[in-house]
């Protein structure tokens, strides 16, 4: 097996809001290499680091917006969000579950901080993905999958836990259902703890550290909130924590389509695009109140 080295490491970008309830670092699409086309079937990541809101009576968040042509991935490590979408799906996410909704063919939804955590307040940790669909399937039917974390695969390792959201580990399976192959997964380690991966080398795979600080293949230090892009050459490296840490993975196979995105759409054409806000415009992706 070849080594796959680290091609650049990133840090944060000045953080956003995105709506009032999540304060983000945009790493995809980013700086240079960080493009969709690149990090595809990763078109965008949304980082908000570890932030402390205030108790609030009324939930801060984001209101009813579409999507249409890919899926988005929300996984929670601090605070609890509420989520509804026009299809029906919705509920709770808390600390440690993932919610996966394939917008496909469009979807409106809303997402805010749960009511409990909001009158609260406390500390709040996400991450939100865009995956890519594939053009037959960017018309699907839409989709939601909740995962609890109590659901996910989990691999054991001493000192420390690979736990499985999509694809799989060394043979642990993740709950997720993905139309491409996917691996997602966090690594949660203790100080001193090292863990192998083995992936594709066409594979895009990128890691980002949730907590804490490792090193990549004995020689490469990434440090808490920062990103690290894999090269698309070798096939297995290794994270050892420096001290106890929190390692989200994400590695899957490239859609070679054209990318046409314009805001809350992804397709394979401006002409699709057009589609796609002239069906929005008419209703045709249902109702969801604000």
């Amino acid at each position: 097996m070849a080594t796959r080295n680290v091609e650049i490491v990133v840090a944060p970008r000045e953080p956003h809001f995105v709506g009032d309830g999540f304060r983000v670092h945009n790493f995809i699409p980013g700086t240079f290499p960080l493009s969709m086309q690149r990090m595809n079937p990763f078109i965008m990541m949304d980082y908000n680091s570890k932030f402390q809101f205030p108790p609030s009576d009324k939930p801060k968040g984001v209101g009813v917006h579409p999507h249409r042509g890919f899926e988005t991935v929300t996984i929670a490590y601090k605070g609890r969000v509420a989520h509804h979408d026009s299809s029906g799906g919705g509920g709770v996410i808390g600390e440690g579950d993932v919610q996966w909704m394939t917008a496909a063919s469009g979807v409106l939804h809303k997402e805010y901080h749960e009511e409990t955590f909001s009158k609260a307040g406390g500390d709040f940790q996400m991450v939100q993905l865009w995956v890519n669909l594939p053009a037959k399937d960017k018309m699907s039917k839409p989709k939601y999958q909740a995962i609890k974390a109590a659901e996910m695969g989990r691999f054991e390792l001493e000192g420390g836990t690979i736990e499985v959201i999509a694809g799989d580990y060394q043979g642990t399976k993740g709950a997720a259902s993905t139309f491409t192959p996917i691996h997602l997964m966090n690594a949660r380690l203790e100080a001193g703890t090292t863990a192998e991966f083995h992936f594709p080398e066409h594979y895009n795979t990128t890691l980002l550290v949730i907590e804490g600080n490792i090193t990549v293949n004995g020689n490469e230090n990434v440090t808490t909130d920062h990103l690290a892009l894999m090269k698309n050459k070798g096939d297995s490296f290794t994270i050892t924590a420096d001290d106890q840490a929190v390692v989200l993975v994400l590695s899957g196979e490239p859609i070679n389509e054209p990318i046409a995105a314009h805001g809350p759409f992804v397709m394979n054409t401006r002409e699709e695009l057009i589609q796609a806000f002239d069906d929005f415009n008419k209703g045709k992706f249902g109702y969801l109140e604000e």
